[in-house]
């Protein structure tokens, strides 16, 4: 395997206790649940491999030494896999401290993402925009069944009416290309989560961009979704 300089290095977080799929992952990581006849990780690193990414960092911590048992040095699966270990939950862009040798910009994954997004298609773009985060968003649907009111706060006149409005919203995937300049925003050690680089790069008015993304997604952290998984030859083809 030889490196390319046209190739990011990708770190894939999987230290989270899974709770939202409890009791499943009492005995299992959340990115070892399976699809099929395959985890869920071993989707997300093949299709990194597929899209030309081959150095991977798993950043493990609840029941880390399944995950490291059963991808090893990713050799099985054609890649570089090394790992960064969470003493403490760090939040989704603390762990990134204690990776070494990100390079310049990087890519970072939800180890529970399924999605048909190709991870190069964001990190090109984040490199053309010269972002500091560029975000895979989703549109995702929230219907009211209720008819809602709006009225004037000083007389309680009604105002408006709407019946069962459907709002529409751009949602984070938990995929996204990084500037390593996100790594002055914090300090080494500290919790810091993907809501707080979003409001610090707003706050500096540093560039924060997203890449909206129409095909498959689902967040298998939601028992909804991985049931859905289970349902769909999509991710057996990958």
């Amino acid at each position: 395997m030889t490196s390319s300089d046209s190739s990011p290095r990708a770190v894939v977080l999987c230290g989270g206790h899974g709770r939202r799929l409890r009791p499943y992952t009492t005995v299992l990581p959340k990115p070892l649940m399976p699809i099929g006849d395959r985890p869920i990780l071993e989707i997300v690193l093949a299709r990194l491999r597929d899209c030309g990414v081959w150095r991977v960092t798993l950043c493990v911590g609840y029941l880390a030494e399944l995950i490291q048992s059963f991808f090893g040095d990713g050799s099985r699966l054609g890649l570089e896999i090394d790992y960064s270990f969470e003493e403490k939950p760090l939040g989704t862009i603390g762990p990134l401290a204690f990776v070494k040798d990100l390079g310049e910009d990087f890519l970072v994954l939800n180890g529970d993402v399924l999605t048909d997004l190709s991870p190069m298609a964001v990190f090109e773009a984040h490199r053309h925009n010269g972002a500091d985060l560029t975000i895979a968003t989703y549109g995702r649907e929230v219907k009211i069944d209720f008819g809602v009111l709006r009225s004037d706060p000083g007389t309680g006149r009604v105002t408006e009416f709407v019946e069962k409005p459907v709002h529409r919203y751009e949602v984070s995937m938990g995929v996204y290309a990084v500037s390593a300049r996100c790594l002055n925003l914090f300090e080494p050690g500290q919790a810091f989560g993907f809501d707080d680089l979003v409001l610090a790069l707003l706050r500096e008015n540093r560039p924060a961009v997203h890449f909206p993304h129409t095909g498959e997604w689902l967040d298998i952290g939601r028992k909804e979704d991985y049931e859905r998984a289970l349902d769909n030859p999509l991710w057996e083809e990958i």
